[in-house]
């Protein structure tokens, strides 16, 4: 059996649920940016993730599954944008995008948060022709969007 592993960074994209224990930071932010409300950021907020736009997984999913390169197989690869962004700098795009003047919260940081998360991609552009095409400012918006139409917000124009 040819096997390819695949090791996802902070996928994020439209239909996230904002609600239940685990939800993600992005569905959580823009929940609260469009009903006015304060979200929490734990710790300082200059912790880094590589946030990676859904299409980008699902293109690393078609090309390792279509992959005709014999030395791909049995590897594992790293899918991502190779890009870091603080959550404070997360948050900062989300507030522009939602027109809202509203601050984020900080409380305390969850015990064993990774401070910085960074994919090494180049092993899945070397082997798999991977090449994410959405950056975070372009998926945030696409998601932005989303949200807006399909929990019937307006963002806030101030």
């Amino acid at each position: 059996m040819q096997i390819i592993g695949l090791r996802y960074f902070n996928i994020f994209g439209p239909r996230q649920n904002p609600q239940g224990e685990y939800a993600a930071a992005i569905p959580l932010f823009m929940e609260a940016l469009l009903k006015n409300t304060p979200p929490f950021i734990n710790g300082d907020g200059e912790q880094n993730r590589d946030f990676t736009f859904v299409e980008n997984a699902v293109q690393a999913n078609i090309k390792a599954m279509f992959a005709s390169n014999k030395e791909a197989t049995g590897q594992v690869y790293n899918i991502a944008v190779g890009e870091k962004t603080s959550v404070n700098e997360l948050f900062g795009i989300l507030k522009k995008l939602s027109g809202s003047t509203i601050n984020a919260m900080h409380r305390e940081s969850r015990a064993g948060v990774i401070r910085e998360s960074l994919a090494d991609i180049s092993k899945a552009k070397r082997l798999l022709s991977y090449e994410p095409q959405i950056k975070i400012n372009e998926g945030l918006q696409i998601t932005f969007s989303w949200f807006c139409k399909y929990f019937g917000y307006q963002p806030i124009h101030h």
